[in-house]
């Protein structure tokens, strides 16, 4: 048909014909991978018996599988045996005995601020939906440009941020790579050079990724700082009750803000602490001065709910709301936090007691020091590239692994290919596996 067409000297019909044979979607550039699903779909793929998972942030149990809280697994028979459940939509803010239960979580069942009717919940879809409609809110109603994040943090805050329109992202210094400890120092000077206004994402506990927060003291320096320059805290709280077993702990910066009289926003997950990984239960407190600014906050953040997906999903909030909500499932579950929250710590002690045995060089107090999920190593991206490839352990580029992918089973794996990695015995020495450990 072409040749027909240039014979009979047809440019622009051919120029169409060709044009409407092209997809509108063919200059859409492909996006880079994401790396921690990039490493546990590697991970699937990989056949080798001695492979390890430490990348993806979830947890399992020794024998390395997920674990359904016992209490999440019965609630779950009890709401499908109940007749008056149905499949009606949530209100557009959620299922209001979630959110009070998710507030009260954070806040304290004695926070002044829920007494006095100046705070609030609104369900998201999970934490990372619940950044999101802050960053939205704090952008189109409060005229917000400038966050800042710390450096490391986890990679989803700076798109979040720019996504809703954030026109300054910057990061403040927290991790001291060569001491690897907090740089607390630096921390508040880079805070101290924000603009009025500025929101600052704080972790509320077990900082994602160097398991190091700050501690009561500095804390107390922080808000002297943020109080002084007017800086708005916006904290990211993904483990309260995983990192220490105390939820009351764990949410203790959080509630100290709040008595120091601050309005802020909390941006809450179940994801960890429930096992809720892909029901997607969130909630985003909402802190202010007086009740009177309730009505109108509430109304504009349902607005932007509405038009990003109408309502929140009700099966992980009805198991949260109910197991929250009754003593007893409130037990059950603050005896499985405590469960979890002791593995990871017995993981860091292994991991560090066996680096310290083998003499592998430097040194590995940090990984005991640090809290929750995840260690920051210190690892460099040339000992993780011989850790994937010669070892089959998955880990990030920066060396951050997740403490529940160890297990007694693979600790000493892990701590003699790290070592192997480190003193450049990787390429020539006999892998780990190699021998029957």
């Amino acid at each position: 048909m072409f040749i027909i067409l240039r014979r009979l000297n047809y440019p622009c019909l051919l120029q169409n014909l060709q044009q409407s044979a092209m997809s509108i979607y063919a200059d859409v550039p492909k996006g880079p991978a994401i790396e921690v699903f990039a490493l546990t779909q590697a991970f699937k793929d990989d056949s080798n018996p001695n492979k390890v998972n430490l990348s993806v942030g979830a947890y399992r149990t020794d024998a390395g599988v997920p674990w359904v809280l016992p209490v999440v697994r019965k609630t779950e028979i009890c709401i499908a045996s109940d007749e008056q459940v149905n499949h009606e939509y949530l209100p557009v803010t959620g299922l209001e005995t979630f959110t009070n239960a998710a507030t009260e979580l954070v806040l304290g069942a004695d926070s002044p601020a829920i007494k006095e009717n100046r705070a609030f919940g609104v369900q998201t879809i999970s934490g990372t939906g619940a950044l999101r409609i802050a960053a939205d809110f704090l952008h189109t109603q409060l005229n917000r440009n400038v966050v800042y994040y710390s450096n490391p943090t986890w990679e989803n805050h700076h798109k979040i941020f720019c996504d809703a329109g954030f026109t300054t992202v910057k990061s403040y210094r927290y991790w001291d790579q060569n001491k690897r400890q907090l740089d607390f120092k630096n921390m508040l000077a880079d805070l101290n050079d924000a603009p009025p206004g500025a929101v600052i994402i704080l972790h509320a506990c077990a900082h994602n990724p160097t398991g190091i927060d700050p501690t009561q003291e500095q804390w107390t320096e922080l808000a002297d700082l943020m109080e002084k320059k007017k800086l708005f805290p916006l904290f990211d709280s993904a483990y309260q009750g995983f990192a220490s077993g105390d939820p009351d702990r764990d949410a203790w910066a959080v509630r100290f803000f709040v008595q120091r009289g601050f309005e802020l926003f909390a941006c809450q997950s179940f994801a960890k602490n429930f096992g809720l990984y892909c029901e997607r239960a969130g909630n985003l407190t909402v802190v202010q001065k007086n009740g009177a600014t309730k009505a109108a906050v509430h109304s504009q953040l349902t607005l932007l709910i509405r038009g990003q997906y109408s309502n929140p999903p009700a099966y992980g909030a009805r198991i949260v709301s109910k197991v929250l909500n009754t003593p007893e499932l409130r037990k059950e579950w603050m005896a499985s936090i405590q469960a979890m929250s002791s593995r990871i710590r017995e993981m860091r002690t292994a991991l560090r007691d066996k680096l310290v045995a083998l003499g592998t060089p430097g040194t590995w107090d940090h990984i005991v020091n640090q809290i929750g999920m995840f260690s920051y190593t210190g690892l460099n991206e040339s000992h993780v590239r011989v850790l994937i490839d010669r070892y089959h352990i998955y880990l990030l580029k920066t060396g951050r692994i997740s403490m529940s992918g160890l297990n007694t089973g693979n600790v000493e794996y892990v701590a003699k290919a790290i070592h192997a990695a480190i003193t450049g015995a990787g390429e020539s020495a006999a892998c780990p596996c190699d021998n029957k450990l």
